[in-house]
């Protein structure tokens, strides 16, 4: 598939997807014109890529990640090397203090929103006639 098509399937721009040919997240073959033709496969891997970097790595780190991950064709092409694992647990940790902090800020936001809906209540009948005393 051209890359306007696989920009549209996955809705990452025409940019992002060179970019990544351009980093070796992504590979593509070439049309006799000279056009980039990338394989049914490139959407599940730009999704992939995508959730990567929404969990806050970086291209070079995804690089070295990817090909470990399986794919919809099956395996993984390479091991993970230990290193690799102590990078990816490194990350995982990342990831769940900051999924942590997110969670406490929510609880107190949900405190705040509880006692300001609580004092914005309108009085009811009881409440107006404590306050005529």
């Amino acid at each position: 598939m051209r890359i306007g098509e696989l920009a549209s399937r996955t809705g990452v721009s025409e940019r992002s997807l060179r970019y990544y040919e351009e980093q070796g997240l992504l590979t593509s073959g070439r049309t006799p014109g000279g056009h980039r033709d990338f394989p049914d496969g490139a959407v599940d891997r730009v999704i992939r890529i995508q959730e990567l970097y929404a969990a806050g790595l970086h291209s070079s780190r995804i690089a070295r990640i990817l090909p470990c991950m399986r794919d919809n064709d099956g395996g993984p092409s390479m091991n993970a090397t230990p290193a690799l694992v102590a990078e990816l647990t490194t990350e995982r940790d990342r990831i769940d203090r900051t999924v942590n902090d997110l969670l406490r800020s929510r609880d107190v936001l949900e405190q705040v929103i509880s006692t300001a809906a609580d004092e914005a209540a309108p009085a009811g009948p009881a409440d107006k006639e404590r306050s005529r005393r």
